[in-house]
């Protein structure tokens, strides 16, 4: 039976990490782990912070077409794996007061003067598409 967005949302309430991934200026796929800060109200949005001089602001900023894949557990008992790869759209937001609505504590050993951090970027990815495999159950969300 096909998932809704809201169970998807429950599902990944629990993964931290999602691997972002980007285009590089040589046409490779360019990968790193970030934090979804623990957003779990999931809608397609998500929100990660980075510093504006790495190579994956450069990337987006050439190319904001982007995937995400996330892993976790699903299941009560055996575990089964749980997995969901997003392909989406980035902007790059450098707006104090998104920073804000979007900060958690977490976030202040990664940057130490808060949303205050020199060269902060807010990476808003909107999901256009989400695949998911659930054990045996698989499918797809077109948002």
């Amino acid at each position: 039976m096909a998932k809704t967005l809201p169970e998807l949302s429950e599902k990944l309430r629990d993964i931290d990490f999602a691997m972002l991934n980007t285009h590089t200026e040589g046409g490779a796929i360019g990968a790193r782990p970030m934090s979804n800060n623990r957003q779990v109200d999931y809608d397609g949005d998500n929100y990660f912070f980075a510093l504006d001089d790495t190579l994956m602001v450069a990337d987006i900023g050439r190319d904001p077409k982007v995937g995400l894949s996330f892993y976790g557990k699903s299941g009560l008992l055996g575990q089964r794996p749980f997995f969901v790869a997003v392909e989406g759209t980035a902007d790059l937001v450098r707006d104090k007061a998104a920073f804000e609505a979007h900060w958690t504590t977490d976030l202040d050993r990664w940057f130490e003067q808060g949303v205050d951090t020199p060269g902060l970027v807010m990476i808003h990815v909107r999901a256009a598409r989400l695949h998911y495999w659930d054990g045996e159950d698989e499918g797809e969300i077109t948002l």
